[in-house]
């Protein structure tokens, strides 16, 4: 008797078609500024579901290969490995890697906000807009909010009219943001949609310093938005509780 070949997981499938795109990306064969096949036409390419597309493009969002912009497509940033600075997700597996990765955001987003506040476009704003509602959308639907709250934070980073903002803002990628190293499967509570609804609260009152074109409001904001996020891992961690 044959013995049983066990199914193939829905993880491993999805490390395959991200291998597989990155090597793309690497090889020149997907360019930056690319935009990637809609999730359709990964499905019948890669004779995969739509659950593993998803989640292999959030790993290449982590790693800043890839960038998605709601209501347009994902594109390719094209950093890989040739990026001179570049944190893995490896590199946040403990609450005090991410404490130390929003030590960091807090002083380049805070500078970022502010330059923001002068230099943006009303595309940037825009887009800050669509990302709060895609924020709000997905909070609402009792799902994370991951992607949109990147998107937020990489607009403000490319509203400062200053590459190497969006550059570093990129090569962070999504594992920038704490919820990034949670199950993506684990359900939302309602103390959890408040959580997220104050997040987007917070992301809100940025907004409107830099549309207000408020230089000292728009760091305030975004200096008190990260520090939030940094006390409630301190916090965590001295409870020995997990990222949130």
């Amino acid at each position: 008797m044959n013995p049983i070949t066990p199914p193939r997981r829905a993880r491993t499938l999805a490390h395959q078609l991200v291998e597989s795109l990155g090597d793309r990306i690497r090889d020149g064969r997907l360019s930056p500024g690319d935009k990637l096949p809609t999730e359709a036409g990964f499905m019948a390419e890669f004779s995969v579901s739509r659950t593993v597309v998803r989640e292999a493009i959030s790993k290449l969002q982590a790693s800043g290969l890839v960038e998605t912009r709601h209501g347009v497509g994902t594109f390719v940033v094209g950093l890989g490995d040739g990026a001179a600075f570049r944190i893995a997700p490896e590199q946040l597996a403990t609450l005090r890697d991410v404490v130390a990765m929003l030590e960091l955001r807090i002083g380049v987003e805070t500078e970022a906000a502010g330059l923001a506040s002068q230099r943006r476009t009303a595309q940037n704003l825009t887009v800050m807009r669509d990302a709060i509602d895609a924020f709000t959308q997905a909070v609402e639907a009792g799902r994370d909010a991951v992607n949109a709250d990147f998107q937020f934070h990489q607009e403000i980073a490319r509203a400062t009219q200053n590459a190497h903002f969006a550059n570093l803002l990129a090569t962070l990628g999504a594992t920038s943001i704490p919820r990034a190293q949670l199950d993506p499967s684990r359900p939302a509570d309602e103390e959890r949609q408040a959580y997220l609804r104050r997040v987007n609260a917070e992301h809100g009152s940025i907004l409107d310093a830099i549309e207000n074109q408020d230089v000292e409001a728009a760091r305030a904001a975004m200096r008190t938005h990260l520090a939030n996020s940094r006390e409630r891992r301190r916090r965590a961690a001295a409870q020995g509780g997990e990222l949130a």
